[in-house]
C-alpha cells in the first residue's frame, strides 16, 4: 500500500509488523510460516499459538500509538503498548572500545529466539532518545491504518501514500462539496 521507504533504524522493525495485516484486505502475513520467520516467532503447535496471539497484541497495541502520533483516536479497543512493553527485559549494553551505550533485549529463556516484546521496547527507548519515536505514524484512512515514517518537515504527514489513501480522502472531500 505505501510508497514510501522504510523507517530508519530499529524502527523498520516496528513499522514491519504494523504491516503485516492488510486492514483492506485482511491478508495477515503472520500465518504464514515465513512471515512468522521474520519476526522470530516459533514454529510447531507448541510455540505458535501463545507467542502469535502475543505478536498480534503488541502490533495492534503499536498501531494504536501510531495512529495516536498522527492525531487519530485508536482504531479499536487494544491492551497499552506501555503496560506491553513493562514486561519486556532491557539491559544496558556498554561496548568496550567506545564506550557507547545502548539498550539491548535482556536474555531469552533455554532454547528460546530473543523475543520480539523485548527486540520492540529496546527499539522505542532508542528511537525515544533519538526523538523519532513520534514519526512512525498510521494512516488515518480507516481501511488502511498502514504504518509510516513521516520524513515531511514539519511532521504533519496524514497518510501511508498521497497516491492512494491521501487522494481517496481528497476526492471523497471534493465530491462532499
Amino acid at each position: 500500500m505505501n510508497d514510501r521507504s522504510a523507517a530508519p533504524g530499529g524502527l523498520a522493525l516496528v513499522e514491519a509488523l504494523v504491516n503485516t495485516l492488510d486492514i483492506e484486505s485482511g491478508a495477515d502475513a503472520l500465518d504464514t510460516a515465513e512471515g512468522r520467520a521474520r519476526f522470530g516467532l516459533p514454529e510447531g503447535a507448541e510455540g505458535v499459538a501463545g507467542e502469535l496471539s502475543r505478536a498480534r497484541e503488541l502490533r495492534e497495541s503499536l498501531r494504536a500509538v501510531l495512529l495516536a502520533h498522527a492525531g487519530h483516536p485508536p482504531h479499536r479497543e487494544v491492551t497499552p503498548l506501555g503496560e506491553l512493553l513493562a514486561a519486556a527485559p532491557l539491559l544496558v549494553t556498554i561496548d568496550e572500545h567506545d564506550g557507547s551505550a545502548r539498550l539491548a533485549p535482556g536474555p531469552a529463556g533455554p532454547g528460546d529466539a530473543v523475543p520480539l516484546l523485548a527486540r520492540t521496547a529496546a527499539v522505542v527507548a532508542e528511537a525515544l532518545i533519538a526523538g523519532t519515536w513520534t514519526r512512525l505514524k498510521a494512516c488515518e484512512a480507516v481501511t488502511c491504518h498502514w504504518a509510516y515514517y513521516d520524513r515531511s518537515p514539519g511532521g504533519r504527514g496524514r497518510w501511508c501514500s498521497m497516491q492512494v489513501c491521501g487522494a481517496r480522502a481528497k476526492m471523497r472531500r471534493y465530491r462532499a462539496k
